[in-house]
């Protein structure tokens, strides 16, 4: 479980960012898979998210997770959105009565939050949500709700880095094309192409107005150890590959 000790001011906030450690699944989804999506047995996910939500003091029936499509889709969600399914990569709620999840496994856990309005979102940013806008959606989206740039806080969680984010040339001239500038966020060495996805994130958000911006070193990639990867699965062509869950959720008053 991680989160950024800097936040720790905003006690109305709770969230983490949780590995795969300490859950009850087996095999390659060892141990705290948390998507339903994968293989592994509904039972074993479903008491991982369990888990994880008591690690902090939430009530797992007060979970919603969106069906994640890799759009810039956000919605508001409220007690009338549990239980039904959610098309979408990015949420926004105002409820205490509502955690926000997210599942991931390479792609970045976001979490963006108002702590004078109380207002949070949680969306799942990968190279396509990221690029289509799905942060400035979400900001766009917050302020409709009453939020201040000023008061919004950005926390990004671990994803994978750019030493282990291979791409081709396709991948690169999508970016290019769109605007020169974004080389900056490819690094090309022997022949090969790799892509800074976080820096990338971090632009996004930047440009969007926030300027309160955490994030972290790990790489799920390379850190087999604490998280799953769907890119590494392909590589060590495995069968399936579990999900990392990330949670925000706001305090009683």
């Amino acid at each position: 479980m991680f989160f950024f000790k800097e936040t720790k001011k905003y006690t109305q906030i709770q969230y983490a960012f949780f590995s795969r450690k300490n859950g009850v699944s087996k095999g390659i989804y060892n141990s705290l898979n948390c998507g339903m999506s994968s293989k592994d047995k509904k039972g074993n996910v479903q008491k991982n998210r369990i888990i994880a939500l008591k690690k902090i003091g939430l009530d797992n029936k007060k979970l919603i997770i969106p069906n994640q499509i890799h759009s810039n889709k956000v919605r508001i969600v409220n007690n009338d959105s549990k239980n039904k399914q959610i098309n979408a990569d990015g949420l926004i709620t105002k409820s205490e009565k509502i955690v926000l999840g997210i599942l991931t496994a390479d792609c970045a856990p976001v979490f963006f939050f108002d702590y004078k309005k109380s207002i949070i979102s949680a969306i799942h940013a990968g190279w396509r949500g990221a690029k289509n806008d799905i942060i400035y959606n979400t900001i766009k989206l917050m302020l409709e709700c009453g939020s201040k740039l000023n008061n919004i806080v950005s926390c990004i969680g671990p994803c994978i880095g750019k030493e282990s984010y291979l791409i081709n040339n396709d991948f690169y001239n999508k970016f290019v094309i769109e605007n020169s500038k974004n080389k900056r966020f490819f690094l090309i060495k022997n022949n090969k192409m790799k892509f800074d996805l976080k820096s990338y994130i971090v632009e996004k958000i930047k440009k969007s107005g926030v300027k309160k911006i955490y994030f972290s070193s790990f790489d799920t990639f390379k850190d087999k150890k604490n998280f799953f990867s769907y890119r590494r699965s392909l590589i060590y062509k495995e069968k399936d590959y579990g999900r990392c869950l990330s949670i925000i959720s706001l305090n009683g008053k």
